[in-house]
């Protein structure tokens, strides 16, 4: 009889979640014992309930209910959020005041993934925390309750979106296109948007766990592409689109120009500054250079974080922030809202900005702008963190202006900036390049791939 080590991989216990491929690496029996787990470390901390959603994957219903099980065999509390977007199960947290929850969600993954985020007494579950429930699994350090936890249907979508109509409003009336490729948060958005008074010309808004028109995620660019050609050929004046569960934005103008989430930061924290002097604005090592003089020309505080929405939401409350941005997509509103990552909630503080304009394209087109490059990467069977050790450790770039290690090595010049960071989640080193003008842009590669080649000559690179 093989042990729980031998038939639970600990590759699924990732940086910020779990994540694997249905009845392979993640299945019934791998829920239900991280639902024991959970529910053993509620007891210790005094946890009665906890609130557990999924997304529109087709593996949702049983690995949640597998996880519900577990749950309630430690002898804790289950409240059944229902399928819903990722940012409402995070706010069923506040709203019930239980301080715990967990998605059963794959994201923006393929759909034969799927995968777990977790908080417990208000606090992101992350790396360690993560690794922890693996120890406790794999050494059998479960409660087992002599009677198990209660359990209890709640639907909290009236109440988030009453919240949400309840704090924004909209300037004047507004027609955008709306992608959710069948995602989660398609049929909830369409219906808060249109009350909010927005005309909704959809697409992909109901929800398929095949994905199968494009994948819903809208950091990659050829998943766009129908936004774009919607905006082209209709009288909609901006591009929205979701990713799988809901907890990411992307935005596009009417002329099918991405607005990349740093550039989305920008625009929010000016907003929320305007309001409230001092604000302090966090974003992770991947965002922009104009982020910080954007931020403090206008009296705002900015502070940078390592990348991970675990990692942001952590730094957000140890700096007391009003807002964060992440170049993956995620945003963090802590001014009217909760500070947990949604883009739903999101995309309704965009329109309400934008529709302060006759034109909801002017105060885009305003925002400070770079050439860069998109996310690039280098595959590195699994020696993503050394090669970034040795990075740090052997090269000298005297010519640079800053060199900041916070997480990888971001090297900064007058001019623009280089990144290379191990990514926490494959096993890839992530690069990342940004400057004034394409000349600059092409002597600060150069001048980062002298150096990766000195420490690996054998990388493959992107570029």
């Amino acid at each position: 009889m093989k042990t729980m080590a031998e038939t639970i991989s600990r590759s699924i216990f990732k940086a910020y979640d779990i994540r694997g491929i249905v009845d392979k690496t993640l299945t019934e029996e791998v829920c239900e014992k991280v639902g024991m787990a959970l529910g053993t470390l509620a007891q210790k901390k005094n946890v009665s309930h906890i609130c557990v959603g999924r997304d529109g994957r087709l593996s949702g219903p049983r690995l949640q209910a597998a996880l519900m099980k577990g749950i309630r065999k430690a002898g804790v509390g289950v409240y059944d959020i229902g399928a819903v977007p990722t940012p409402v199960l995070y706010f069923s947290t506040v709203y019930l005041k239980t301080g715990s929850g967990v998605a059963v969600t794959g994201s923006h993954n393929p759909p034969d993934y799927n995968g777990l985020k977790m908080m417990l007494a208000d606090e992101t579950l992350y790396g360690p925390a993560i690794q922890h429930i693996y120890e406790m699994i794999v050494n059998n350090e479960l409660y087992t309750a002599e009677k198990e936890g209660p359990y209890e249907q709640v639907d909290v979508v009236p109440a988030y979106m009453e919240k949400i109509l309840s704090d924004v409003k909209l300037s004047r009336p507004i027609k955008a296109v709306v992608d959710a490729g069948n995602g989660i948060a398609g049929p909830l958005a369409v219906d808060l948007l249109t009350r909010l008074g927005v005309e909704v010309q959809g697409l992909f808004t109901n929800v398929d766990g095949h994905f199968p028109n494009h994948h819903p995620d809208p950091s990659k660019l050829e998943n766009l592409e129908d936004i774009k050609e919607a905006l082209r050929e209709g009288d909609a004046e901006i591009g929205i689109a979701y990713d799988g569960d809901g907890d990411r934005l992307g935005v596009v103008t009417k002329d099918g120009e991405v607005i990349f989430p740093d550039r989305q930061a920008m625009l929010f924290a000016g907003d929320i500054l305007a309001h409230k002097p001092g604000a302090v604005i966090v974003h992770d090592v991947k965002c922009t250079r104009n982020i910080r003089p954007y931020v403090e020309s206008r009296g705002g505080v900015c502070v940078m974080s390592r990348t991970g929405h675990s990692l942001i939401k952590a730094k957000m409350k140890e700096v007391n922030a009003d807002f964060a941005g992440e170049m993956s997509g995620h945003i963090f509103f802590h001014d009217r809202w909760p500070g947990f990552d949604d883009g739903v909630y999101a995309s309704t503080r965009l329109l309400e900005i934008l529709t302060r304009s006759a034109d909801a394209n002017v105060p885009l087109k305003a925002l400070p702008n770079a050439v860069s490059t998109p996310e690039l990467q280098i595959p590195t069977e699994g020696e993503n963190v050394k090669l970034v050790e040795r990075l740090k450790e052997n090269t000298k770039f005297e010519d640079a202006q800053d060199i900041i290690t916070i997480d990888g090595i971001r090297v900064e010049w007058k001019d623009g900036f280089a990144l290379a960071r191990p990514s926490n989640t494959t096993p890839v080193v992530v690069l990342r390049f940004e400057a004034d003008t394409p000349e600059a842009l092409a002597r600060i590669q150069n001048r980062f791939k002298e150096e990766i080649l000195k420490v690996a000559p054998e990388a493959k690179l992107p570029f």
